[in-house]
């Protein structure tokens, strides 16, 4: 009776934090972006530093019509919002927040359940795509699928990097494992895991399949109310995800700079936070890369850096064993 307990206990949390964690980061991108560019609008809703400008989107959406295109598929149209935002739920269960017991569920194999079915979450956006009957939105989904292809691979090299460091796949035993004299010589792999990441959640700059002055929302074109907002969640709870696995990664996890795990999931809150800011950081400060730069950037610096981030893990294993 109390393993059923300690299951539905670590399942709750996991949901709550699945609910609340992108909503903060949402509100959060509202406010940073506010005051970057001078934005007056989300500063006013609700009196006080417009704090009532999330629960106004929530309301926005929710009391706009439900369409489905004539011409298209109707239930795999309907099905592309969960298949994009369920993923991300997964992967929360196995990421560690703290020493211990601290996980919604330890998965021996760590990395390979996250990375796959972080890439199952990106289907969701090729099928809305290519359900929608709508041509801009076909366009969208090759894009979102040439992207995938693209930035899915120095993802894996720089997980397998500090896999091949630590001596395990396993996240927990990663962090268990970590040094902070690792992040000298792992923050090239640290900083390509970042930036595929955003890639595949098509986050700004990488935004080119849902390019609004181009092809006016990509995949995502047509759809309205509720399962536009499941869209828009699913790339909020996709940056929680990528700051998490990350933080988990490449910065220690649970560890302080101080020495001892008392502070434990604070210290992964804070770190993944700054990495949420940086994420909201840099779609207001780059503009949009056009698709050969994008693809540019993956095949000929991400994937050699990715590349040469394994073989220096190699030659720093061998010397210092």
């Amino acid at each position: 009776m109390s393993d059923t307990l300690d299951v539905v206990l670590r399942l709750l949390a996991v949901f709550v934090a699945f609910l609340v964690l992108p909503l903060v980061v949402g509100q959060a991108e509202h406010k940073v972006m506010a005051h970057m560019q001078g934005r007056l609008g989300p500063m006013y809703a609700g009196g006080f530093h417009g704090w009532a400008q999330l629960v106004a989107d929530g309301v926005k959406f929710a009391q706009k019509e439900d369409i489905v295109p004539a011409g298209a598929d109707r239930r795999i149209f309907q099905l592309a919002p969960a298949v994009a935002l369920l993923p991300y739920l997964l992967v929360l269960l196995a990421i560690p927040v703290g020493p211990g017991n601290a996980v919604g569920q330890a998965v021996d194999a760590g990395i390979f359940f996250v990375l796959a079915v972080m890439g199952v979450g990106v289907l969701g956006s090729l099928m809305a795509g290519w359900a929608s009957a709508n041509k801009f939105s076909l366009l969208g989904g090759l894009r979102t699928a040439g992207q995938l292809m693209a930035y899915e691979l120095p993802m894996l090299l720089t997980a397998a990097s500090v896999a091949m460091a630590a001596g395990t796949v396993s996240l927990s035993g990663i962090v268990d494992a970590f040094q902070w004299w690792w992040v000298p010589w792992q923050i090239v792999g640290a900083v390509v895991f970042f930036v595929a990441g955003l890639a595949e959640l098509q986050r700004p700059p990488f935004d080119m399949p849902v390019a609004d002055s181009e092809i006016i929302f990509g995949a995502y074109t047509e759809y309205t109310g509720l399962r536009f907002a499941l869209f828009l969640l699913s790339e909020y709870a996709g940056i929680v995800v990528l700051c998490g696995l990350t933080t988990v990664l490449f910065l220690g996890g649970w560890h302080g700079p101080f020495g001892g795990d008392g502070m434990g999931w604070v210290w992964t809150l804070l770190k993944a936070a700054v990495l949420a800011f940086v994420v909201i950081w840099l779609r207001v400060t780059y503009p949009r890369l056009r698709e050969d730069q994008l693809q540019k950037l993956a095949w000929t610096v991400l994937i050699p850096l990715a590349l040469a981030q394994i073989a220096l893990t190699g030659v720093v294993k061998v010397v210092t064993q």
